[in-house]
């Protein structure tokens, strides 16, 4: 099978095309025929070494961690699925080494879903990972309809549809983010605010008495949360470890096939909207890395193996 590989760390120039052989399919597991894989800046993190102290490499490794496709074969005592079935799942495995930048990937079963058939194999790939991290992030604040919630980065892939899961359930939501994407926010319900000097006085401008609730999608922003919890308050972040030393959570997301299944149910019913931006051919993976990296990108990047 074609897939893109790197065989030391490094940034992404350093990805090939290269011929692999089909992934094995273990008792419990699918092996999925990828119609699209996404990108997540966690892809071209990893690349560079920075997940080396978490997780082992073993090269030559294929990035990637979210897909969507269509079963090819099953494991033994794998009942959920069956060849032909359309599938997704958020695909991290316990070592860097067969991802989803490929047209074959293997994964248990445990961390797949069934698509809906109203969903597309583009928003089906691009959902998993920013999707199942918001998700984990709401139920970790215990979110309810009396909260008020601040969001760090809420334009970004996963704090957008932290917003829409937030707004669902009632809950009044602060979010910060550049100037130019202020109007996509208040079109989600969400009352933007300006990240940057100043933070903390624009959030008070909105709530005077601060908020009872902080998810944090960026990092670097612990002093401002502290400074806007209402007493007994409750903040995550996925970017910053240090929130524990003051009582936060620090969060990553896990594998969930049960959990996606509700997420694409969620899209399905138009509840839940996911933003793309770009696909990009396998062989140009790399391509697609950078322009993660630049920042630039407005919605997910996407990676199409058939192409």
């Amino acid at each position: 099978m074609r897939a893109m590989t790197y065989d030391q760390y490094g940034d992404p120039s350093t990805l090939q095309l290269t011929e692999r052989p089909t992934p094995r399919v273990a008792p419990g597991a699918v092996l999925i025929r990828v119609e699209r894989a996404s990108v997540n800046p966690v892809d071209w993190k990893a690349m560079a070494g920075g997940l080396d102290p978490l997780m082992d490499a073993v090269f030559p490794v294929v990035p990637g961690w979210d897909v969507a496709g269509v079963v090819e074969a099953v494991g033994p005592d794998t009942p959920e699925f069956r060849p032909g079935d359309r599938v997704a799942a958020y695909g991290r495995k316990d070592v860097l080494q067969g991802g989803t930048y490929a047209e074959l990937v293997a994964l248990p079963a445990t961390s797949v879903s069934a698509i809906p058939d109203g969903v597309g194999f583009d928003v089906a790939a691009a959902l998993p990972l920013v999707g199942l991290t918001a998700l984990r992030s709401l139920e970790a604040l215990e979110l309810t309809a009396e909260d008020t919630l601040l969001l760090h980065a809420a334009s970004g892939g996963v704090g957008h549809l932290a917003a829409q899961l937030a707004r669902e359930v009632g809950a009044t939501v602060i979010g910060t983010a550049s100037p130019h994407n202020h109007e996509a926010l208040r079109a989600l319900g969400v009352t933007p605010v300006a990240h940057g000097e100043g933070l903390v006085e624009r959030v008070r401008e909105v709530a005077p008495d601060g908020v009872s609730a902080v998810a944090d999608f960026v990092g670097g922003v612990r002093e401002e949360t502290l400074a806007l919890l209402a007493e007994g308050g409750r903040h995550v972040s996925i970017a910053d470890p240090s929130v524990e030393e003051s009582g936060g959570r620090w969060l990553w997301v896990r594998p969930d096939g049960a959990r996606l299944a509700g997420l694409l149910e969620k899209v399905d019913r138009g509840v839940l909207d996911v933003q793309i931006d770009r696909t990009f051919p396998l062989a140009e993976a790399g391509a697609a890395l950078e322009a993660s990296r630049d920042g630039a990108a407005r919605g997910k990047l996407l990676i199409d193996p058939t192409s």
